[in-house]
């Protein structure tokens, strides 16, 4: 499900629209170039005597600092008779910064450069290097980094389609041995492990991506797997070897200009934020991941939580061949609906409500997870984070607001809904359940009809919600 990230209402709204028209602008001027079934602009049409091959330069941006590095290396490039491109538009830029659309090894990746030879290769690393310096940039994932936070990174591979196909008759990017083999060309590697490439600058600058020896990372975090990898920062599972006895716990990144948003946020100040609101809702009684601490390596930020051994709400659901009883989906809602309760009363808005955020423990409990949205109550610049199918339609008006419970409610309400009729609703009150599912009670359609409500002051309670919700459970 498409995961939205919108600026806070009150915060350079305004600016959006401007900044969309510098970019085109500046495109039209250095990337005039465009197919419509490419999401890239060049800055010329690719010639026949183009290298079929080579060592490729990037200029690492972010949607704030795109325009301007564009306004900066334009006009060298341009000068220089050099191909390059950069994404058509802006949402673009935004996808290919999240590593989800077009995959985690197209991070940063905003301008590419096809230098005609090597030595042409040097110099423009230089020149390309000094023009961005004052610029931050998100690490580019498996691409060797010219300077210590420089925006220019580079790797070995393909300037022109070419393409192989593996055992299984997988298509992949290929590159062309001096016998005339062809080879795969990884993008989870820099290109110089084949023995006929050598790296113009002798030795790359890993500093960005290599724990120091003292790093906490070595000493008391051993990661074992990645979960998830994405432009904001990672998530891992690891054992902390800190106590008398190794224990599992889950690191999550946060990488400093990493998927930055308009508002200026990146993944550090999220998992940062996530941080204090972990410490602050451990004695709310709602079975939070237990926060270990926080710690800085390089430019990230990493928070250490408890493991919570289970499988999240989603999962279970989607192992499923039958739905859930009636009984035990009152159960589960009743769980949830007191989470909620005891976060409202704190004031605290969860704001991402919703089952793969649900760990079922092995005694099946539910335990929530993943509080990286949460906010205070009536706090009027709040990141605007969700997921789509659990907002209600009147959301983007209620950016206005400041932060309430009635977005929790609502998506609690299509939680209930996804659990009795493993569909989601399709319009609101909730009436329509019993199309999917007959013989629920009527309790449970009036509350669906409530939570589900398109005006936020008809939803109840998340405390009336668990009474009346632990009232229809049979009596035994």
């Amino acid at each position: 499900m498409s995961r939205i990230n919108l600026m806070p209402f009150n915060r350079m709204v305004v600016d959006i629209p401007q900044r969309i028209n510098e970019w085109d602008r500046v495109c039209r001027q250095y990337l005039p170039v465009s197919y419509d079934e490419s999401i890239w602009r060049f800055s010329r049409i690719q010639t026949a005597d183009e290298p079929d091959q080579g060592w490729k330069l990037h200029v690492s941006a972010t949607i704030h600092s795109a325009t301007r590095i564009l306004e900066r290396i334009g006009p060298f490039l341009t000068s220089s008779g050099v191909l390059f491109k950069g994404p058509k538009t802006m949402e673009e830029l935004a996808r290919l910064n999240t590593g989800k659309f077009y995959g985690y090894t197209q991070i940063g990746k905003c301008f590419t450069i096809y230098p005609k030879a090597p030595q042409d290769f040097v110099r423009l690393a230089n020149q390309l290097h000094e023009l961005t310096t004052d610029f931050d940039a998100p690490v580019i994932p498996f691409d060797r980094r010219f300077k210590t936070k420089s925006c220019v990174f580079y790797r070995y591979g393909s300037f022109k389609r070419m393409r192989m196909h593996d055992d299984n008759g997988v298509e992949m990017p290929a590159l062309q041995c001096p016998s005339g083999e062809l080879v795969p060309d990884s993008r989870l590697s820099v290109g110089d492990e084949h023995d006929w490439v050598t790296d113009p600058f002798g030795k790359s600058d890993s500093s960005d991506l290599l724990a120091k020896p003292d790093s906490l990372l070595k000493t008391r975090f051993q990661v074992f797997k990645a979960l998830s990898q994405r432009g904001k920062g990672g998530v891992y599972w690891a054992v902390d070897i800190s106590g008398p006895k190794p224990k599992l716990c889950v690191l999550k990144e946060g990488r400093k200009h990493g998927e930055i948003a308009w508002d200026g946020r990146d993944g550090y100040w999220r998992i940062q934020e996530e941080a204090k609101v972990l410490q602050e809702v451990q004695c709310l009684k709602i079975d939070a991941p237990c926060f270990y601490g926080t710690f800085y390596e390089g430019a990230n930020v990493y928070l250490a939580k408890e493991f919570i051994p289970g499988v999240s709400l989603e999962k279970l659901l989607s192992s499923r061949k039958r739905r859930l009883k009636i009984s035990h989906v009152i159960k589960y809602s009743v769980q949830l609906a007191l989470i909620l309760s005891r976060l409202h009363a704190a004031r605290w808005i969860w704001r991402d409500c919703k089952p793969s955020n649900l760990i079922v423990s092995q005694r099946g409990k539910l335990r929530p997870i993943d509080f990286e949205s949460a906010s205070r109550t009536g706090e009027h610049d709040p990141v605007q984070l969700g997921t789509l199918t659990y907002l209600p339609e009147d959301f983007a008006i209620e950016m206005a607001q400041p932060a309430h419970p009635a977005t929790d409610l609502y998506a609690m309400g299509v939680v209930i809904y996804y659990l009795l009729t493993g569909v989601f609703p399709s319009s609101a009150q909730g009436e329509n359940a019993m199309e999917h599912r007959k013989h629920i009670p009527s309790s449970i359609l009036n509350i669906l009809s409530g939570l589900l409500h398109s005006d936020p002051s008809k939803r109840p309670s998340a405390r009336l919600v668990a009474k009346k919700l632990a009232g229809s459970l049979p009596k035994v």
